[in-house]
């Protein structure tokens, strides 16, 4: 069973395995592992950091029976989708290099749009959330998927805000602060925009992402010669 996970790990169906893992992963133990696996304390599920598992089929023996005398309960889930959860949790481990050409890849950054909207040390949008350190944060495959399936994790800070003011004013942008009374925003006109609450008839979040999905606009190499540029993008100190 354990080469079975491999071969699905190593081979050219790990998008649609790891697309159905992460569903997966999210609907049955993101509610107490986190969206990153890090909630628990001595457990980083997204490092492959284990208190009692070390191969696959320890794995499946937790998702299915749980551990007695924990809060981890056993998951009454078909094996594959155990299978799937499992070795979505392996690509979240895997090395973090990747094969790409960063130099094309920062090309393609700008040839494809993605400067539209995100801004990389002070070039490109405000719009989008900006990169300049995402290698510091995101692993290459939570990358390759926000490329890919934009909608499959949408990150708080990132959500598309939509409000209407009580004069009829319909305003769209990205909230970067927020308190009591308050929204601040970047507008789809890369304008800083401060509403107060009491002026605006509704407000809402969008539950779709504002990015849209390159699925099939993108070669296999082009993908990962985008993905290798932006996982080079990391905090100075953590270089």
């Amino acid at each position: 069973m354990r080469a079975v996970i491999l071969v699905l790990i190593g081979a050219g169906c790990l998008l649609a395995q790891g697309e159905d893992g992460a569903r997966l992963y999210r609907s049955s133990c993101s509610s107490c592992h986190g969206l990153d696996g890090a909630s628990i304390v001595g457990v980083d599920l997204g490092h492959n950091k284990f208190k009692r598992a070390s191969t696959d089929d320890d794995l499946l023996g937790i998702i299915a029976n749980g551990i007695p005398g924990t809060g981890m309960p056993p998951a009454p889930i078909p094996r594959a989708q155990a299978l799937a959860i499992v070795a979505y949790l392996r690509s979240l481990g895997a090395p973090t290099a990747t094969s790409g050409d960063i130099a094309h890849g920062r090309e393609l950054f700008s040839s494809k749009g993605c400067a539209g909207c995100h801004r990389i040390l002070g070039t490109g949008s405000r719009t989008g959330p900006d990169l300049s350190e995402i290698g510091s944060f995101r692993k290459p495959a939570e990358l390759e998927r926000s490329i890919l399936d934009p909608d499959a994790e949408i990150q708080p800070d990132n959500r598309t805000f939509k409000a209407v003011t009580r004069d009829g004013k319909n305003i769209t942008g990205r909230v970067i602060n927020e308190d009591g009374f308050t929204f601040e925003i970047i507008d789809s006109h890369e304008h800083l925009v401060s509403l107060d609450k009491a002026s605006l008839k509704e407000y809402s979040f969008a539950d779709k992402s504002g990015m849209p999905s390159y699925k099939g606009r993108l070669s296999a190499q082009e993908l990962t010669d985008i993905v290798s540029y932006l996982t080079s993008l990391k905090r100075m100190d953590s270089k």
